[in-house]
């Protein structure tokens, strides 16, 4: 980097600073949460992205593709389940939520169930959301610092005092139309490293063809149920279904922006957007990946830098599975992208990190004092707003401080993420799903099953160390594969499920618990909504954007069974 590429990075950071100044003006509770509920559904659509196709996404997805073992295009599979989420949020769980008013979509719970239902599922958010956040954070202070040299400590304070002030000062607003920004900026990052892959691809030669077995998308038979059984269809369908109806849907950094729409019909707009603008944007990821891939396999020099940047700043990562794939494209920047466009790329980086987090702040603010300060409606507008600006300044200081605890983590840190998700989005969904449609089940029911199903999907998740735990007497700590050591005193063939199935069955647990606890618990009554119920018409689920959604799904499942013989 030389001085143009820092004085972009300067330039962009006060531009970002001064935009929370410019949304300043926010009056009441529903002005700095939601927006005042004027936002239109074209940087909502943005912003949504903006938050799922983060940093995080642009370093890792790529490295999947084209350099972890066992990657590939197969990430496409992530994507499969998004149009038909977008069909069942727009039509059973948004529109029950929006007409209620709430700025915490957790508040709907309560008034179906009870107060600690409420309480229970705004903490699980919490916990979850910051420590994620801070894990995403730490990561990409980290790479940031091992390719471009900037001290880790400085490039974490900037990232995260920049989104501090701008999401402290103009709230909903700014974090949207600064989100919008910063996906334009990625997408621009995308299309940059893209081209002058193509064109280095070119110059080194006759085209080789790329790794056959990265090309490879569906896979029937693969169930995600035993050990290295991943991103198999039947798992990324029905699993990642349930896990972006609960994202979009009932998290809070999520439908806090469909509650920002002005209107039904932006929110229609926002999630048919989201649906069919998706697959486009992760696609071009996954192009990128395979170029720049082949690169490394294909330049020796490329691969050697990727390899002293771990041995330098992951030496346990690379003793242990060698280079670490998330370097690639940092890497590729700063090595062989020009001057100028280094610092784009770079704000890219930074930028999606700084939509990621301020997201979060801004939800864990709006959660914090709507479920456990203002849950009455007790205080004063003046007092919400600076009570609600001192939360936003807390959470940013626990999303820092858990990047410290739990940002050096030794695994992949996008699916790290994911997993962690995964084991509580099910039972959310659920805890929705039965507030609107399940008149007859209980808070005790609910309570009962949200708990309940999180535990067991804990021990889904640990099922082989508990195996080993059981058979050894004493837990697992070993440098061998885990099935390996249970092979080795005679155990085979223990389930390991994938992680994205969690979504799938803390659902269905927390559906059946919530029904029998339910009906064992007869003298304590369901409480039932007193404003306004919902139903809803097959005729009314029928519609264009229903129509338009489900033929994309179609479209891109045909479009992925094509594409080993389109890029062979």
């Amino acid at each position: 980097m030389n001085w143009l590429d820092y004085t972009l990075i300067i330039v962009y950071l006060i531009a970002f600073m001064s935009m929370g100044y410019f949304f300043k003006e926010n009056k009441t509770s529903k002005d700095y949460f939601l927006g005042g509920k004027s936002l239109g559904w074209f940087p909502l659509s943005l912003s949504t992205m903006a938050t799922q196709l983060s940093a995080i996404s642009f370093i890792s997805a790529p490295a999947f593709v084209g350099l972890k073992q066992g990657g590939g295009m197969k990430w496409l599979t992530f994507e499969f389940g998004v149009p038909l989420a977008m069909v069942g949020i727009m039509f059973f769980v948004i529109p029950p939520l929006y007409k209620s008013g709430v700025v915490s979509v957790y508040e709907y719970l309560e008034k179906r169930f009870s107060a600690s239902t409420r309480k229970l599922i705004s903490l699980v958010f919490q916990i979850s959301r910051a420590l994620g956040t801070g894990v995403m954070v730490f990561t990409m202070a980290l790479i940031i610092q091992a390719v471009v040299g900037i001290s880790f400590h400085l490039t974490l304070l900037i990232i995260s005092v920049v989104t501090l002030i701008y999401s402290y000062q103009g709230g909903m607003k700014a974090v949207v139309w600064g989100d919008a920004i910063q996906m334009i900026i990625l997408f621009l990052g995308l299309i940059i490293c893209l081209g002058v892959g193509y064109y280095m691809m070119k110059d080194i030669g006759p085209f080789k063809g790329f790794d056959t077995s990265r090309l490879q998308v569906i896979e029937l038979d693969n169930l995600g149920i035993y050990n290295n059984e991943n991103y198999g269809f039947w798992p990324m369908l029905l699993g990642g279904l349930f896990l972006y109806l609960s994202y979009y849907g009932t998290d809070q950094t999520q439908a806090q922006r469909l509650l920002s729409a002005k209107d039904s019909s932006s929110i229609k707009k926002l999630l048919v957007a989201n649906g069919l603008l998706r697959f486009p944007v992760v696609f071009v990821y996954c192009i990128m990946g395979l170029i720049i891939g082949y690169l490394v396999n294909n330049i020796p020099e490329f691969y050697d830098s990727i390899v002293a940047t771990t041995k330098t700043h992951y030496p346990a990562e690379y003793a242990r599975n060698g280079i670490k794939p998330d370097l690639m494209i940092p890497v590729f920047i700063t090595k062989y992208l020009p001057n100028g466009f280094i610092g784009i790329l770079m704000i890219g980086i930074m930028s999606a990190a700084m939509s990621s987090l301020s997201s979060t702040i801004n939800s864990l603010s709006a959660v914090t004092i709507e479920d456990f300060f203002n849950s009455k409606g007790q205080l004063s507008e003046k007092k919400y707003l600076f009570t609600s600006k001192i939360l936003v300044v807390f959470w940013g200081a626990v999303c820092i401080l858990s990047a410290y605890l739990f940002g050096n983590s030794q695994s992949t840190v996008i699916e790290i993420i994911n997993s962690i998700s995964s084991l509580f989005y099910g039972p959310i969904l659920a805890a929705f799903i039965l507030a609107i449609f399940f008149k007859k089940v209980n808070h005790i029911g609910m309570n009962a099953a949200i708990i309940s199903s999180v535990i067991i999907n804990l021990i889904f998740k640990y099922l082989p160390e508990l195996t080993y735990f059981i058979n050894q007497g004493k837990f697992y700590s070993g440098s061998e594969n885990i099935h390996q050591a249970l092979a080795n005193i005679g155990i085979q063939n223990v389930p390991d499920l994938f992680w994205i199935w969690y979504n799938l069955t803390g659902f269905v647990i927390a559906v059946v618990l919530a029904t029998i606890v339910s009906k064992l618990t007869p003298k304590v009554p369901a409480k039932q909504m007193q404003s306004q119920t919902y139903s809803i018409s097959l005729q009314s689920v029928l519609t264009r954007e229903t129509g338009i959604l489900v033929g994309f799904f179609v479209l891109i499942i045909i479009f992925s069974v094509f594409i080993p013989q389109l890029f062979s």
